[in-house]
């Protein structure tokens, strides 16, 4: 998915707006496009028990323009607090996780990567929503100046987008494994970014996808830097 044309800067501001507001709700997703490139939020969480994916029109997820889809392909299903991708001889051409076909059933984590038939599908397992109300950001009139050691920051944040349109920023050991710092280094330059990309007042579990969302939309961080 690297030389997808879905790359995060592809993707319009209402579209990054859709994937934040679910990320805010906090109930597990599944985000992808369709035949026509537009993209698709689908809840898994208030179904009845199994959340089926086929070419089915009658599917919970309907992927009715891939042909490579079986009618019914695979299912996903709540077991023990964690999301199952089942996939037991339902499909012609199989399902895989992040490059790997799943043999059976495979649990899921936050990010991965389904593809069916031609399909991918990123399956989002945003943090437990912060049970304070969400405070919009104010005052934000333009991408701020940036020192080095901040852009480099910033741009590690973004980097798993690379990957997948749909995934989630980079943790902070994440950030610091690639720019040399501590964490607690990382930590303290993005309490400074937050603020300068005015995404401080919102809840704590929010201010990660704020700043990969604005650092995208406002072309801090581009192709190139990815």
């Amino acid at each position: 998915m690297a030389d997808s044309p879905l790359a995060p800067h592809a993707s319009t501001p209402a579209e990054l707006q859709d994937r934040l507001r679910a990320e805010r709700e906090g109930d597990p997703f599944l985000v992808f496009r369709d035949d026509q490139g537009r993209q698709r939020l689908e809840p898994l969480e208030g179904r009845a028990g199994r959340v089926t994916i086929g070419r089915n029109p009658t599917n919970d997820v309907a992927l009715t323009w891939d042909e490579e889809v079986s009618r019914l392909h695979a299912e996903i299903e709540p077991l023990g607090g964690e999301w199952i991708l089942a996939d037991e001889g339902l499909s012609r051409n199989g399902s895989f996780v992040n490059g790997e076909r799943v043999d059976g059933r495979r649990r899921l984590r936050d990010g991965d990567v389904i593809r069916i038939g031609r399909t991918s599908l990123a399956f989002r397992v945003p943090e437990p929503a912060d049970s304070r109300p969400t405070a919009a950001a104010t005052g934000h009139t333009g991408p701020p100046a940036l020192t080095d050691t901040q852009r480099r920051i910033v741009t590690a944040l973004v980097r798993p987008y690379r990957d997948s349109d749909f995934a989630a920023p980079a943790t902070n050991g994440q950030i610091a494994e690639e720019v040399f710092l501590s964490v607690d280094a990382v930590t303290l330059h993005k309490r400074g970014l937050f603020q300068a990309f005015g995404v401080d007042a919102l809840p704590q579990n929010q201010k990660r996808a704020a700043l990969a969302m604005r650092a995208l939309q406002e072309g801090v961080v581009n192709r190139r830097d990815l």
